[in-house]
């Protein structure tokens, strides 16, 4: 689906989705193609991936990418390159989302590979394809549940996009090709009614990979003194601000003013990339105002000073 196109039940221009690491690469890496939500995906077409400024013990890390070597297993894959660094308080890149479904509906529904259907944990599964990620992943603030990338942003993320080569990438049948939102809970049965799966087989390693990734999203549960996340996404209710989370309705006056790109401590003279990324965020900018010279530089298509 070209970004441009029927996209949204919402108003939502260029959406955006703020996500706790390690959930948020491992999605915008083309890892994850499910992400589990309690509520049902309001867009189809372009979705940019934030990360949120929690940085991820390595003890979630390893639960996570374990759960994810098991499941590709199931289907012959063992070759998975994980992301090497899980950056926070920055814009990663992007997906598309296709379709929606519940969990059931994922679950059963044999068109796909058992290891995407091994990801459906939650109440609404928001199906994934073509992620894309940012050469440089910038730093900006987030926001609760989906909302609009402020223009500037987006006019330069979009610039600095590159494809990724992604273990096992899935395409999801669309029951009317025509029609963006028609792959959407009730949609199986109704246009695929011979679709049932049969139950997943599940060897000893497959269950302990589970359970040790249940296991880790309710201890980051604990540590955010939230409700439970299922163990393939890391939403929250976001009764709490984090550090990079802004009230959603301060979202028109506050964007531009803290979500200038630190390029500079990753660019070099030549545009290419100086040095890996940390696991953990950077310093803030010093305050409110404008964008920093480099995302200006950026946002004009030209290299940072």
């Amino acid at each position: 689906m070209r970004n441009g196109g029927p996209r949204k039940e919402g108003n939502y221009t260029n959406p955006c989705l703020t996500m706790h690491q390690p959930w948020a690469s491992l999605l915008v890496y083309g890892i994850k193609r499910i992400e589990g939500r309690s509520w049902p995906a309001p867009i189809r077409g372009r979705l940019w991936i934030h990360a949120a400024s929690k940085v991820p013990d390595e003890s979630t890390i390893k639960a996570m990418e374990d759960f994810y070597r098991e499941i590709y297993a199931v289907n012959g894959i063992t070759d998975i390159k994980f992301p090497e660094h899980y950056p926070v308080s920055r814009l990663l890149g992007c997906v598309e989302v296709v379709g929606c479904l519940t969990c059931e509906e994922l679950v059963q529904w044999e068109a796909l590979p058992e290891g995407v259907r091994l990801e459906g944990q939650t109440d609404f599964c928001w199906l994934c394809e073509q992620p894309k990620k940012l050469l440089v992943p910038f730093e900006m603030r987030g926001f609760q549940r989906v909302y609009n990338l402020e223009k500037k942003i987006y006019e330069a993320a979009v610039r600095g996009l590159v494809p990724v080569d992604s273990p096992a990438p899935v395409k999801f049948p669309l029951p009317n090709p025509r029609d963006p939102f028609s792959l959407k809970p009730g949609s199986i049965a109704a246009s695929f009614p011979n679709s049932k799966g049969s139950a997943i087989e599940k060897s000893s390693s497959l269950n302990a990979a589970i359970a040790g990734a249940r296991a880790a999203a309710t201890q980051f549960s604990k540590d955010q003194n939230i409700r439970t996340p299922d163990l393939t996404s890391n939403e929250t209710r976001m009764e709490f601000i984090e550090d990079d989370i802004i009230p959603y309705g301060n979202l028109s006056d506050s964007v531009e003013a803290n979500s200038a790109a630190k390029l500079s401590d990753y660019i070099d003279e030549e545009g290419s990339s100086s040095r890996s990324l940390p696991r953990g965020p950077l310093k803030q900018d010093p305050g409110p105002g404008a964008p920093s010279k480099n995302f200006a530089a950026v946002s004009r298509g030209l290299k940072p000073s």
